[in-house]
């Protein structure tokens, strides 16, 4: 089995899941650590193993390459750097695993495109569910019309978020200090993963995702970030199925993912308080009464990693190209465009508590309960303090801000 070096970009954060998994299994894969990249590496848990193992440190991307090469360059820094890290790397002749999302704006991810088709090489985003056994096999099921025609497809995750979460210098910012977008929100980061997995679970063939043709979408904020920290987004699909997302880092209890897939002939759940089978596991129930368990997704898994390695070895395909990923960016770039100024949420509905200090709202969480239930925004709702956000057609967007001018 051919030997394949790798490059990790980024080994601070969820980088230090790639460190240790090439540190623990890497030799079982047949590959090793050429190099790791990062300004501040510091932040990784395993810098001293890295440096016993002699393994080179280097602030830049153009300083690795100046001297070596890579089979694989892993990304996982800020989502501002993913664009530019992804296209030098294919130049210098690296396949490429970048962590999710793909790019900040929809033009860059057609940049990386253009970059990787150029080099003939391969490039994977790390939508981890989109390797994940049990909900390949759901897709599958879907793509065979086994549950019927899609018609609503709704997720919600609550997973508070502290101010120290926010003190990485371009958390929840738009842009970066030169200008550049990042985008960092509940929906483009932390919580990303569930809403690509509606739009690939639809998508027409086992690496596609769906297109998005409309977004919709209500953007707030609790705490004093650029960005937004809670959204409630509505797409529509190609195929007239409606995907709706609810996120947040301003409530006070933890709750989700779960989700509720309603098909002609079936609905699939996991974690839907209603479905108790489905506590941790991708259930679908039938119409006729029937049960199919597809198993518990691993959310903690970088089988991601191997699966490029076996591409590049050309033992099997990516699940999940620049293509499925771009799906994610065009309705988060379609929701910042729907609601370009972020609504703050009202100061006598936000509560400080703990240490470090969870900004939370009061009643936030069952105001988005009810939404998911109901397939509504809170908006429609008559919530006090809600919102509505244009609609936003994606049909040929292909810029972000659609306009092409900062609002």
């Amino acid at each position: 089995m051919e030997k394949i070096s790798v490059l990790l970009i980024g080994i601070g954060g969820y980088g230090n899941n790639y460190v240790r998994a090439m540190l623990e299994e890497g030799e079982a894969h047949n590959a090793e650590i050429a190099g790791v990249v990062d300004p501040y590496p510091e932040s990784c848990r395993y810098l001293n193993e890295l440096r016993n193992r002699r393994i080179p440190i280097f602030s830049r991307l153009e300083d690795f390459y100046a001297n070596n090469r890579a089979d694989l360059a892993v990304i996982s820094s800020p989502i501002q750097f993913h664009c530019r890290q992804t296209c030098m790397s294919l130049n210098y002749g690296s396949n490429v695993l970048c962590e999710k999302p793909a790019a900040a704006t929809v033009q860059e991810v057609d940049q990386m495109i253009e970059a990787r088709d150029k080099s003939g090489l391969t490039v994977a985003v790390g939508f981890q569910w989109a390797y994940d056994p049990p909900f390949q096999s759901l897709k599958r099921d879907v793509m065979s019309g086994l549950l019927g025609r899609p018609e609503r497809l709704r997720t919600i995750v609550l997973w508070p978020r502290d101010t120290a979460y926010y003190k990485r210098v371009w958390a929840g910012k738009k842009r970066d200090s030169d200008g550049s977008w990042i985008l960092d929100s509940v929906a483009n980061n932390a919580t990303a993963h569930f809403l690509h997995n509606m739009l690939h679970l639809l998508g027409e063939k086992e690496d596609a995702s769906t297109r998005p043709v409309e977004v919709t979408a209500e953007l707030y904020r609790a705490n004093p970030i650029e960005n937004f920290d809670t959204s409630a987004i509505r797409v529509l699909t190609d195929a007239n199925a409606e995907i709706l997302f609810y996120a947040s880092h301003a409530v006070k209890n933890l709750f989700g993912p779960a989700f509720l897939y309603e098909f002609e002939d079936a609905m699939v759940a996991y974690n839907e308080p209603g479905l108790p089978e489905s506590s941790n596991k991708l259930v679908a129930r039938f119409k006729d009464g029937r049960l199919k368990e597809y198993g518990s997704p691993e959310h903690g898994s970088v089988r991601k990693l191997w699966v490029i390695m076996d591409a590049i070895r050309g033992l099997t395909s990516i699940p999940c190209p620049l293509e499925s990923a771009k799906a994610h960016t065009l309705c988060i770039n379609g929701a910042q465009d729907s609601m370009p100024d972020i609504v703050d949420f009202p100061s006598e509905f936000i509560r400080r508590e703990g240490d470090p200090v969870i900004n939370w709202v009061e009643g936030l969480e069952d105001v988005l309960k009810g939404c998911y239930n109901k397939g509504t925004l809170p908006s429609e709702d008559n919530i006090v303090w809600a919102k509505s956000g244009r609609t936003i057609s994606l049909i040929d967007y292909n810029y972000f801000p659609k306009d092409a001018v900062d609002k």
